[in-house]
């Protein structure tokens, strides 16, 4: 059964946020040994959400509750943030609701800004530290790929947020209020990541020609080369775009009384408070962002929300029909395996034992169609029950309901 723990811009502050995200990969490995239920473990820490999306292998009732309750004390231990702070400020999704609520994340329904760019490689992002991790599991693996596809349906067949919409550039439009000529403006962007070249693209589109980089991790010089940059570590300029990882500019940093702009796009954050009230530096952080996002882009179109919809419904019709269709699979090939047996002792040819494999594929092809549909329909009861009586095959694991939904955090809690 799948469970995700999310705590993000809509019901948690950005301090905490913070807080939850500098160990966001320390943390992954943790949820996993935290619970004996626990068998795999996606976290997914951005600009404005962490999300953590659990496998859990007991279909016990009582797991679920079990493993909110560990992960809360693993999130809590490796945050300092206590654990009644946690369960305030994070929401639990359960079964059905899983794969509904990360497709509608991993397109950018759920962002600061809807339609943003980048949440998609973030989720994929997340998915491949997990794999690193070896924390993952094959039903993180499958929803996790088809929040993916899902993502890119939605950006190819719906205007979600108009194009190009993402925090960068909503940060830059905001800066803009205060920039009269970009060409004019001596530019340090601090980070070499995923959102520094999405940054350095969308300083370009606003006319910047002066764009330093500024990497504390040492790898200035190949990204300056990649994007025709200058290294330096001059803070003495106009304007500091931030969005790097585990580092915090203080105040020591921004020297002398020259007027700066600081753009803070990390998370955790990458500049102290502190800063902001330094003569002639203005802040502005993610928080600041997200309070002046586009009234008209905080709700997705209809049609983008129900293709998500749409998908999350027939990945939970797919994965309720899965052990019928391996109940139904192993009975064939364990025949065909057989058959093979016999037309090699009669001295049977390449080419036949070729066209028995063919045959056997085909044979199982649309009856696993017909079982993803019944499934969809909320009829594959119908479909184990033709298995049974036909054939004498049974699933060896527990038939789910497509149309189960989860629980409230609140339900998941008193279970």
């Amino acid at each position: 059964m799948l469970l995700c723990l999310s705590s993000n811009h809509g019901n948690a502050s950005f301090d905490l946020l913070d807080r939850l995200s500098v160990n966001a990969v320390e943390t992954t490995s943790s949820l996993v040994t935290s619970s004996h239920f626990v068998s795999g473990a996606v976290v997914l820490a951005t600009c404005n959400r962490f999300e953590a999306y659990l496998d859990i292998d007991e279909p016990l009732t009582a797991a679920t509750a079990v493993a909110v309750a560990s992960t809360l004390e693993a999130l809590s231990e490796s945050s300092g943030i206590p654990v009644a702070e946690l369960r305030a400020s994070i929401q639990v999704h359960e079964g059905a609701d899983v794969p509904a609520h990360l497709f509608a994340v991993t397109s950018g329904l759920e962002s600061v800004v809807v339609g943003e760019d980048e949440i998609s490689g973030q989720v994929a992002a997340a998915l491949a530290r997990a794999r690193r991790e070896g924390t993952t599991s094959r039903d993180l693996e499958r929803l996790f790929q088809r929040a993916t596809s899902t993502s890119r349906g939605v950006k190819n067949r719906a205007d979600v947020g108009g194009a190009g919409r993402s925090l960068v550039r909503l940060a830059l439009e905001l800066a803009s209020s205060r920039i009269d000529d970009w060409a004019g403006m001596r530019v340090l962007l601090v980070g070499t990541g995923q959102y520094a070249g999405t940054t350095v693209a969308a300083l370009r589109q606003r006319g910047a020609e002066d764009i330093r980089v500024y990497s504390p991790s040492g790898r200035g010089a190949p990204f300056a080369a990649r994007h025709a940059l200058t290294v330096s570590d001059d803070f003495e300029v106009d304007v500091i775009v931030t969005c790097t990882s585990k580092t915090v500019l203080g105040v020591e940093r921004f020297p002398g009384s020259h007027a700066r702009l600081v753009i803070d796009l990390g998370l955790p954050r990458n500049v102290a408070p502190a800063v902001a009230q330094l003569p002639g530096v203005e802040l502005l952080d993610l928080e600041t962002i997200s309070l002046h996002a586009p009234l008209e882009q905080l709700s997705a179109h209809d049609d983008a929300r129900a293709m998500v919809r749409d998908a999350a419904h027939q990945f939970t019709a797919d994965t309720a029909a899965e052990p019928a269709i391996v109940a139904l699979r192993g009975y064939v090939f364990d025949v065909l395996e057989d058959e093979l047996e016999r037309a090699r002792s009669r001295g049977a040819s390449e080419e036949t034992q070729r066209a028995l494999k063919h045959l056997a594929s085909v044979l199982v092809h649309a009856p696993s169609v017909r079982a993803r549909e019944l499934a969809a329909e909320g009829r594959l009861d119908e479909f184990v029950a033709g298995l049974d009586a036909v054939l004498g095959v049974q699933p060896t694991a527990p038939v789910r309901s497509a149309g189960a939904s989860g629980r409230s955090s609140a339900e998941a809690e008193s279970a």
